[in-house]
């Protein structure tokens, strides 16, 4: 009996310690990772990636997102960099609050050195507003990125401003009219952010302001969906050549368990004749 009950409890301290140890597992294999991306480059690699997300109808991020505190860390390690090294900025995100967002994208565009955005899945939203920041942003064919209007509450800003056009100011309540006045305030600044991003792309003073009007006042809505081709006609400065080492490192940060997976695969890239290619096989040059 006793040696049951000295079982048990190996049993219990083992499946209680292995969530821990699996953690720092990958917290160790993440940090490889980013070590080979920047051996690779020559650079320094930073990534910014939320999962956990939930996204209404009209894009607004409910779970995770860019807060002041991924502000601080990405500042943080920009300060760290020498003003000669790259910068590689891996990006997943729905977006979140456009302080942290502006502090990001304007530390960026200060570094001397050249900055890349790699953007293998959707940067919405804030990440959009970063990646603009950025000298060249590396998609995937099928990645997007998406407008950067200001929501306010569950209202675009673009929206609201639509009441006031629409209505009779004597026919629409304070509450209504307070939340008009600060949405014009937002998409004014929104829009002077990002034309001061763009404009040190070298574009003319009409590109710029019709891009940023286009990108900022609510042309789409939040969530909408701006593809590889649709960011090449914008002007943005986009390529596709996405390094293998991106796509590992962002497998590296997966959902929460806790639900069955609705995909499944087998991991590995596949040849014309249908036979997987190994790791050791693969050309990522």
């Amino acid at each position: 009996m006793d040696v049951f009950f000295q079982l048990f409890w190996l049993f219990f301290i083992f499946s209680s310690l292995t969530p821990y140890f699996q953690q720092q597992t990958l917290f160790a294999t993440r940090a490889r990772r980013l070590r080979q991306l920047e051996e690779k480059r020559k650079s320094r690699a930073i990534t910014l990636i939320h999962r956990q997300e939930a996204i209404n109808l009209l894009g607004v991020p409910i779970s995770r997102y860019i807060n002041i505190d991924d502000s601080e860390h990405v500042l943080r390690a920009i300060r760290l960099t020498d003003k000669s090294v790259p910068i590689d900025l891996v990006l997943h995100t729905p977006g979140g609050l456009v302080l942290a967002a502006e502090q990001i994208a304007e530390a960026l565009l200060r570094h001397p050195a050249k900055v890349t955005v790699f953007v293998p899945h959707y940067a919405m939203s804030g990440g959009t507003l970063i990646a603009l920041a950025a000298d060249e942003i590396v998609m995937d064919e099928n990645a997007v990125l998406g407008p950067v209007d200001p929501q306010l509450g569950q209202y675009p800003a673009a929206s609201l401003l639509k009441v006031l056009e629409r209505k009779d100011p004597k026919d629409i309540d304070d509450q209504t009219l307070i939340f008009a006045d600060v949405a014009q305030k937002a998409l004014a600044q929104v829009y002077q952010t990002v034309v001061d991003l763009l404009r040190h792309k070298g574009w003319d003073t009409a590109k710029v302001e019709r891009v940023a009007r286009q990108l900022s006042q609510g042309t789409w809505t939040h969530d909408y969906p701006i593809s590889v081709t649709e960011a090449r006609e914008l002007g943005l400065p986009i390529v596709t050549d996405m390094p293998y080492e991106v796509y590992d490192l962002i497998s590296l940060y997966p959902q929460p368990r806790g639900n069955k997976p609705s995909v499944q695969y087998h991991p590995e890239p596949y040849r014309g004749d249908r036979s997987p290619v190994r790791r050791s096989q693969r050309n990522d040059n």
